[in-house]
Parts: C-alpha cells; sequence; structure tokens
C-alpha cells in the first residue's frame, strides 16, 4: 500500500507519520513537510510550489494534514494556508485514491449569540475554521474516489505521558493562564470544551488510512460527547491543579484558579474600565485570551464517532508534560494585574 502524508512535521502529523513508520512493511510511507526534518521526509510548500515529480502518480492513500491551525490569521492567510494546500492534494489524487482529510470537529460552526466576542466570520470563530469549512467543501465536491474526513477537537498530548510535538494551539492559553497574565478565562463558566489526545487522533487517521475505503464519504468525529465533556470551570481547574501539583512536587508555591467571567459580564464591565491602562504584554495575552474565547463558550458537547475516554487526565498528563517542557515558566510566580497610570 502507497501513502502519502502531508503535514508531517505538525502536531497531528508528526503522530500520524510515527504510527505508520511502526508498520514496517506494511506500508510505503512517503511523507511531504515545508522543512523536512526526519530521514526520509521530502520537501514541498503546498499551494506554492508545484508537486516534486516523484509524488506524481498513482497512491492508494492520501492523508492530508497539512494546515495551519492559527486562529489570528487573515482570509488571505487562511486561504492560502489552508485551502490552497487542499487544492495542491486533489491534484495528486485519482479514483482509485482514499483520501483522508484532516479537518476539524468546529467546522460546522456555531450560533454567533452563543461565541462570545464577535469573530466576523459568521458563525465561524475564526479564519481557520472559515477555511477548513472551505476545504471540506472542496473534497468533497472534487474527489472522485473514496473520503473519509476526520475532524478532532483542541488537541493535547498523549494519552500516557502528554508528550506532543508542539507547544501551539491551546498551550499559549495554558501559559497565559499560569504566568497571570491574564486575570480570568473569558467564556461561559457552564460550557463544554472538548479535547483529544495527539495519539488517539493520529489512531484514528491510520486506521482509515490501513482500512476498507469507504463506497460514501465517511465522518469520523473525535471527542469526549455529553457522557464525558469536560465544563469549561473544569478546564481552569484542571489546569492549574495540574500545573499546582508540579510545584507542589519542587516546594513551590501554588498559583491561584483562574476564575471563568461570562463574556457578557467581561466585555460590559471590566473590560471598558481597565483597557486603556493595558501594558503591551497584557494586551497580547488578553489577545490570546480572545482567541480562545469562542472555544469556552459551547453550549453542547459534540457527538463523537470516536470517543475521548477521561479527558480530565489527558489534561493533567498535558499541562504537566508542558510544565517539565517549559520550566522556566512553570516556576514562575505569577504576576498579580496591575493598571498602567494613563
Amino acid at each position: 500500500m502507497k501513502i502519502l502524508l502531508t503535514g508531517s512535521g505538525g502536531v497531528v502529523g508528526s503522530e500520524v507519520a510515527e504510527q505508520l513508520a511502526a508498520l514496517g512493511d506494511r506500508a510505503e510511507v512517503t511523507s511531504v513537510t515545508r522543512r523536512p526534518a526526519r530521514p526520509g521526509e521530502r520537501g514541498w510548500v503546498l499551494g506554492t510550489e508545484p508537486a516534486p515529480a516523484e509524488l506524481r502518480g498513482h497512491w492508494d492513500v492520501i492523508i492530508h494534514s497539512a494546515a495551519s491551525t492559527r486562529w489570528t490569521m487573515s482570509r488571505d492567510e487562511a486561504v492560502a494556508a489552508n485551502v490552497r494546500t487542499t487544492e495542491a492534494v486533489l491534484d495528486l489524487v485519482d479514483a482509485d485514491t482514499h483520501l483522508v482529510h484532516i479537518s476539524t470537529a468546529y467546522v460546522e460552526g456555531q450560533d454567533p449569540a452563543t461565541q462570545g466576542s464577535a469573530a466576523g466570520f459568521g458563525r465561524f470563530r475564526n479564519t481557520y475554521e472559515w477555511s477548513k469549512a472551505e476545504s471540506e467543501e472542496l473534497v468533497r465536491a472534487k474527489h472522485p474516489g473514496a473520503l473519509t474526513i476526520v475532524r478532532p477537537p483542541l488537541v493535547f498530548g498523549r494519552r500516557a505521558d502528554g508528550a506532543i510535538a508542539r507547544l501551539t494551539g491551546p498551550y499559549a492559553m495554558v501559559q497565559t493562564l499560569v504566568s497571570g497574565l491574564a486575570p480570568a478565562l473569558v467564556g461561559n463558566p457552564a460550557g463544554f470544551i472538548e479535547l483529544a489526545p495527539v495519539d488517539q487522533v493520529a489512531e484514528v487517521i491510520v486506521a482509515a488510512a490501513l482500512g476498507m475505503p469507504p463506497s460514501a464519504p465517511v465522518v469520523e468525529t473525535i471527542a469526549a460527547g455529553p457522557a464525558g465533556c469536560l465544563r469549561v470551570t473544569d478546564l481552569a481547574e484542571g489546569i492549574c491543579g495540574a500545573v499546582n501539583a508540579w510545584r507542589a512536587e519542587r516546594g513551590i508555591a501554588p498559583v491561584p484558579v483562574a476564575p471563568v467571567i461570562p463574556s457578557e459580564t467581561w466585555r460590559r464591565f471590566h473590560l471598558p474600565l481597565t483597557a486603556r491602562h493595558f501594558s503591551t504584554v497584557q494586551k497580547r495575552a488578553l489577545e490570546l485570551l480572545s482567541a480562545f474565547e469562542g472555544y469556552a463558550c459551547m453550549p453542547t458537547p459534540f457527538h463523537p464517532t470516536q470517543t475521548v475516554v477521561d479527558p480530565a487526565d489527558v489534561l493533567a498528563r498535558s499541562v504537566r508534560w508542558w510544565a517539565d517542557a517549559k520550566s522556566r515558566h512553570a516556576r514562575r510566580a505569577p504576576e498579580p494585574w496591575t493598571l498602567i497610570a494613563a
């Protein structure tokens, strides 16, 4: 079986590459990424450069995980990073190729009334979600063969040890809360937050790639769902609790648990009174929390086809792994908020 994996240098792609490598001779895998770092990886900037000649020809399976997950992209950046790259992959498929397309569980968007701060992208929280929705429409409309769409939620570390290839995305929120740079987590205290361990996400992708190609498009949604989904307050308490357990083992004083402030309260009362006094660092921290706010306002959990078991444990192990990797940040005494004189 010939498999092409795009985005093998990313958070999900690197985990998929590792699991595929463990298959040995069961699959002939070619991995491509913007900046090759592992033996056997090929360099290709999808959507900008033509596909290298050696990638032309039939593929039994193409796993398309190349993407930018940055929530603050402009519309043009999102098109270049996520839509054009999908178009480049579609140029390599044929009717006998099983395309496994990595999307996001948030691709269907959310009622703007429940998003918190207005995102300006209709039902989508940001251009990342919008561009992934555009990409799904592309693969459904233009791929002539078997199609599996995998939709993970927020991706954290492995189930066993919390390890992850890159501390990006939600980990910026972890660092901001632990450092005290943000005074609170803004969202719906009773809302839901969906997360998944990166190794489970990769397992779903690899199982789809190795399985029987579906006769009709299949969507795999990875989430805890109604039975096990965390609340937003669980997230704040889980992050600070894991960090404080790590700090206690080293004789370091605990950090306070960040409160969860409803979006409307934050925008109507807290922000107008203090915004003009924020320092540059505080403004940057609030930009990060603002990007996360929509994810902390989910009124209902997802309905998974692949269930995440014990997301609280996944969160705790992931945060401890972050603390080991970023010990200087994890050891810092939180900085209480003070206002800059006008």
